[in-house]
């Protein structure tokens, strides 16, 4: 259960940051921000006045139970039911701008006749950048569960299978040790289900999705991750499978190989563990993401590697990125990052090569931010790991 301690010291930053800029207080409805704020996910609204207490306007489920709460058909009740609670309909909010829908967004601006509107959406996330002991504890929870599905993949390989076969093996690990199912992305342009197997050529196939990596994936409805490539003696094989046993995830790659792989293989994978070892020597709280990005960059240059550098014919323009209880958070790790290292950012760091006929090679991680440097959550061995 989230702490009460923490939900009443995150309602009070939003209404003091929403004081600050004159609004009277916000509307959320998208399930992690209800989460975020109240512990509890219903389909309905939360509404926080910059001063007073919160109230909850539920439509499902009809036994959901709670401080404040009221049960709605439909949102054109809420300001009636504001009123009714002596209090009054607000002229100044604050709506999920990047998350609702456009027809929602005016919906919701006609119901309350609005003279004044804002986005709440990066308020909520550059909060969310900055976790708290009880969510860390979350993720390092999440991340012991991973680290224990990893060390089971060499049993799920068998001679002969094909990327699908080993996965499906590792999904039946994950759930049997408590996955709950969801892989949480920002965004309408970001889909997975329970992570990806790069094996191969495959590694080489763009995605339009806003992955380090793509893959072919098994549909063109879904161009993601493993399309059936088989495990044959001098493949790469990337396992990104989803830290996902909390409401908090955790992100880990790591690399398996069949048989013996080109020498080049093993050398761009050892570049990847260099920059992890280097950046934990390096970052410290006030070190920008921009540089930790510019100073992987510039070895990888270094060590002629450039063309090979997060995917081949489409290169990711990102090292790492924020992780919480969505896999692609602030803070980012990109050349025209604007954020700052502060202790208590969780992110994941990714350094990966993609081999031309052989597949992806390099290791990912999280960390967490503290006062003298960075911790890392997913400790597990980085050497490419034998599959026969």
């Amino acid at each position: 259960m989230l702490l009460e301690t923490d939900l009443i010291e995150r309602r009070r930053k939003i209404q003091k940051q929403m004081g600050e800029i004159g609004m009277e207080g916000c509307l959320l409805t998208m399930p992690l921000n209800l989460y975020y704020l109240c512990g509890s996910v219903f389909n309905g609204y939360y509404y926080l006045p910059t001063e007073g207490e919160p109230q909850m306007f539920v439509k499902r489920p009809s036994n959901f139970v709670g401080k404040s709460v009221h049960f709605i058909r439909k949102p054109e009740q809420i300001p009636d039911l504001l009123r009714e609670q002596g209090g009054k309909s607000p002229e100044k909010l604050l709506l999920e701008g990047d998350e609702l829908t456009y027809n929602e967004h005016l919906r919701l601006q006609h119901i309350f006749n609005l003279g004044k509107i804002g986005n709440i959406t990066p308020l909520i996330r550059r909060m969310r950048m900055i976790k708290s002991p009880w969510e860390i504890q979350q993720m390092q929870n999440t991340a012991e569960k991973q680290v224990l599905v990893y060390s089971q993949i060499p049993e799920c390989y068998r001679p002969e299978m094909i990327d699908l076969e080993l996965q499906y093996e590792i999904e039946y690990r994950m759930r049997r040790n408590g996955s709950i199912g969801f892989f949480r992305t920002f965004g309408n342009h970001m889909e997975i289900f329970m992570g990806s197997v790069l094996a191969g050529k495959n590694a080489e196939v763009p995605s339009p999705f806003d992955f380090a990596l793509g893959g072919a994936g098994m549909h063109p409805s879904s161009p993601l991750g493993a399309n059936g490539t088989p495990l044959h003696t001098g493949t790469s094989v990337m396992i990104d499978m989803a830290g996902n046993y909390t409401a908090y995830q955790t992100d880990m790659t790591r690399v398996y190989a069949v048989g013996k792989l080109p020498t080049e293989a093993y050398r761009a994978h050892e570049v990847s563990r260099y920059l992890h070892q280097k950046i934990m020597d390096i970052a410290r709280p006030g070190m920008a993401c921009a540089e930790i990005y510019r100073k992987v960059e510039e070895r990888v240059r270094q060590e002629g590697l450039e063309a090979n550098f997060m995917g081949t014919c489409q290169q990711a323009r990102f090292v790492g990125h924020g992780v919480g209880m969505q896999i692609n958070e602030w803070p980012v790790l990109a050349p025209r990052s604007k954020e700052i290292l502060q202790p208590g950012m969780t992110f994941a760091l990714e350094p990966k090569f993609v081999i031309p006929s052989v597949g992806a090679v390099g290791v990912e991680n999280t960390f967490l931010v503290t006062e003298s440097g960075l911790k890392k959550l997913t400790s597990f061995p980085e050497e490419i790991i034998p599959l026969e």
